[in-house]
């Protein structure tokens, strides 16, 4: 048996077919490039003829679609535990905003051939970077809701007040903007952070 039919073999599942696809795309967009990469890069690596990634992607689109969205649920888990934690809400609102910026930082920045990745993503798969701004705005919803019934924060409407907040981190989160408002005069995250307590209204102790 040859080992393109044994890895043929493992394939019988479609999940893991994908998964196996999606990592090893995963890898070769990070290393060489989303728009240097062709499918049959990846079906090379992984020892399989073009057509047989075909069968689980329907294109090079379809592949990054995915790259990207293990990419990005990847931020949202981490996210999660700051949205979700026991911590007031103002605490957990600066925490989740300054981790929002870090991460978006080290997941985009510091690796253009990512940068490229994600913001043909964002060109191409629209529908991914939705959902993704959608969660993360659904999150910041639940801590400024959390700090409306807490009386931490001093505002008539929450999800308004979250829409505002994900629009002020735009340039802490979208690969493009962070680039260009880099050299702009772009605030710091702290300052950012200051500014969006004191537009809820938040009162810190004496």
């Amino acid at each position: 048996m040859t080992a393109q039919t044994q890895t043929a073999n493992r394939r019988q599942d479609g999940s893991e077919g994908q998964r196996e696809i999606i990592a090893v795309a995963q890898k070769l967009f990070t290393t060489i490039g989303y728009r240097k990469t062709t499918v049959a890069d990846i079906a090379a690596e992984l020892g399989m003829s073009p057509a047989n990634v075909y069968r689980f992607f329907d294109s090079k689109k379809s592949i990054n679609e995915a790259v990207a969205e293990l990419l990005l649920d990847g931020i949202v888990a981490e996210l999660g535990a700051i949205a979700t934690s026991p911590a007031p809400p103002s605490t957990r609102l600066a925490d989740f905003m300054r981790e929002l910026a870090r991460l978006s930082d080290e997941r985009f920045m510091t690796n253009s051939r990512v940068n490229d990745m994600v913001e043909d993503a964002m060109t191409e798969s629209w529908s991914v970077c939705v959902r993704y701004a959608e969660n993360v705005q659904s999150m910041i919803a639940r801590i400024v809701e959390d700090g409306q019934v807490s009386g931490d924060f001093n505002i008539d409407d929450s999800l308004v007040f979250a829409a505002c907040v994900k629009a002020t981190m735009t340039c802490f989160m979208h690969p493009t903007m962070m680039a260009l408002s880099t050299g702009l005069g772009r605030p710091d995250i702290e300052q950012v952070i200051a500014f969006t307590l004191r537009g809820l209204g938040y009162q810190p102790a004496d």
